[in-house]
């Protein structure tokens, strides 16, 4: 009996060769995501040795792709989402036709055709959902207005892309003489904006309701395994419930399900149960856009390759960096915007595959466009790195973290939840003076509201650390429920201050015996500490009652 299957060999194919990358790629002080693409690219087809399954890969990643845009939608609002709305719908359009039209440029230079510049042009025009947020993330700046920008800007390419591939057939059909007459793309334009428009009614009228009374009921039952499976099937759910029912993209799915979600209270324990396979599965995505890349194109068409990813890092980030501009932001609010969009991904291989398949794009084309994503998903976080590094304007929103003003001696509070709320409040009283590290922008402005001092960044980075104050505090409170990111910010934090006292709170006899190991100097578990409370209250009891 054979125990072969494809599925679970291309999953751990794909983590273990993207882990084994990922460590290589982390040692060399590079970007793990170009680990993990070069991870793609070993196991993909055109390389010797083990070959994973391209189509379960690319299956697989859209489930990262849905976790992940959930997990944005967890921290967004709809007043944040309108708060962009003046540039982000203009400026998603014009960028979209500036970018069709290089693409197109490039296609009539090469004697590709109308119809193949239509669609290479469009395949060019609109950014990775995954690749932008994870720029987004790792430095920091989802919260600020910039990352709202980037945002607004990608659910309108997002929207647009969804017309796209409604029209496309049309187009062809056109094209080929089939269809005539202007009803032959009114309709198809009419079905759409009705399907997208109810999705919308129905999860603001509807979801509003039913997602946050769900959860609420699965609270109640104290299951925190139920809690997850329930924060699960809402967002992969309502995602695969959009596409099937109105044709919306998972990743436009996901988001609403997950910024309805996040108007409740239950948003940041949402957000903690899915980040692991949020996490596992963005990985795959990344594998999966290497195992498409085949490393002949650029060897047989060089000069087309370099000009087409000349569009996408320069062309169309040019030109949305000038819209920026235009609309009166600073200069790092346009350059982290144009840099977040200096890629292309999983819409421009479902455009591409879709039009090789109706005959509009030759497989030359479409191999161009595969070579090019890759490499343009490559360099992003190199380039993104490189416009952190140059730093603010004077009066620049986001970006670099900004340091507090504290004396010597202060405390350092990692995480503002139910327990770091807590001890800040206790910290208040006693006129201790300390600041709380916090990523989440909730907490964020939950903390400010309390009147506390708070660094917003992740303590697992290093600027964040030096913000706060590291290397004249007293002491380090890490209060978040997870021991062993409890472990990485201590080993972080000790590099900055060797000799700082540190507190963690941990979850687990595990967690505990981790963070001893790396020498935190005292480990409170919650459920130890209940324990212990409860026998001393007896034993006082016992003693009250013999004294009776």
């Amino acid at each position: 009996m054979s125990h072969y299957s494809p599925l679970i060999a291309t999953i751990v194919a794909g983590l273990f060769v993207a882990f084994v990358f990922g460590a290589v790629a982390y040692k060399l002080k590079v970007s793990p995501i170009a680990g993990y693409l070069l991870a793609g690219v070993m196991v993909g087809p055109f390389t010797p040795g083990i070959v994973a399954h391209s189509g379960m890969a690319n299956e697989l990643a859209e489930i990262g792709v849905i976790l992940l845009m959930f997990g944005v939608g967890l921290h967004f609002s709809l007043r944040d989402l309108m708060s962009v709305r003046k540039i982000a719908v203009p400026g998603a359009v014009v960028q979209i036709a500036v970018a069709t039209g290089m693409g197109m440029v490039l296609a009539w230079v090469v004697g590709w055709g109308l119809a193949a510049g239509l669609v290479f042009g469009l395949a060019l025009s609109v950014a990775s959902t995954v690749v932008l947020l994870r720029a987004l993330q790792d430095h920091d700046v989802v919260q600020t207005e910039r990352g709202r920008i980037a945002v607004g800007w990608l659910i309108v390419e997002d929207l647009a892309m969804v017309l796209a591939l409604v029209l496309l057939p049309v187009a062809a059909g056109m094209m080929n003489g089939a269809t005539q007459g202007g009803s032959a793309i009114l309709q198809p334009l009419l079905t759409t904006f009705l399907k997208v428009a109810g999705f919308v009614a129905l999860m603001l009228i509807v979801g509003r309701r039913v997602i946050p009374w769900t959860l609420q009921w699965v609270v109640g039952t104290g299951s925190r395994e139920l809690f997850r499976l329930a924060v699960l099937a809402i967002a992969l759910g309502v995602a695969f419930g959009a596409a099937v029912a109105f044709d919306v993209s998972f990743a436009l799915g996901a988001f609403f399900a997950g910024m309805i979600l996040g108007e409740t209270s239950l948003s940041r324990r949402a957000a903690e149960e899915t980040l692991p396979l949020r996490d596992a599965f963005a990985v795959l995505f990344f594998v999966s856009v290497g195992m498409l890349f085949n490393p002949a194109v650029i060897v047989q068409q060089p000069i087309v390759l370099l000009a087409t990813v000349a569009i996408i890092i320069f062309g169309k980030s040019l030109a949305a960096y000038l819209i920026v501009r235009g609309f009166g932001h600073t200069r790092q609010t346009g350059l982290t915007v144009a840099t977040s969009l200096a890629q292309i991904g999983e819409f421009s291989f479902i455009l591409a595959g879709l039009g090789t398949e109706l005959g509009m794009l030759s497989p030359a084309a479409r191999d161009i466009i595969l070579a090019a994503a890759m490499i343009s998903i490559f360099l992003n976080p190199f380039l993104f790195s490189w416009i952190a590094e140059t730093g603010e304007e004077p009066g620049s929103e986001g970006g670099r973290i900004t340091p507090v003003d504290l004396p010597a001696g202060h405390i350092i509070l990692v995480g503002y939840g139910r327990v770091g709320s807590m001890i800040a409040a206790e910290l208040k009283r006693r006129n201790k003076a300390f600041v709380v590290i916090e990523d989440q922008g909730d907490m964020v402005r939950q903390a400010e509201q309390d009147g506390v001092r708070v660094v917003e960044g992740n303590a697992l980075i290093a600027r964040s650390l030096v913000a706060a104050g590291i290397g004249s505090a007293s002491k380090l409170l890490i209060a978040i429920p997870a021991g062993f990111e409890a472990g990485a910010i201590l080993q972080h934090a000790r590099i900055l201050n060797p000799r700082l006292p540190v507190i963690a709170r941990a979850h687990s006899t595990d967690e505990v015996a981790h963070l001893q190991n790396l020498g935190v100097d005292h480990v409170v578990m919650g459920e130890q500490e209940t324990a212990n409370k409860m026998l001393e209250l007896s034993a006082t009891m016992a003693a009250a009652s013999n004294m009776l």
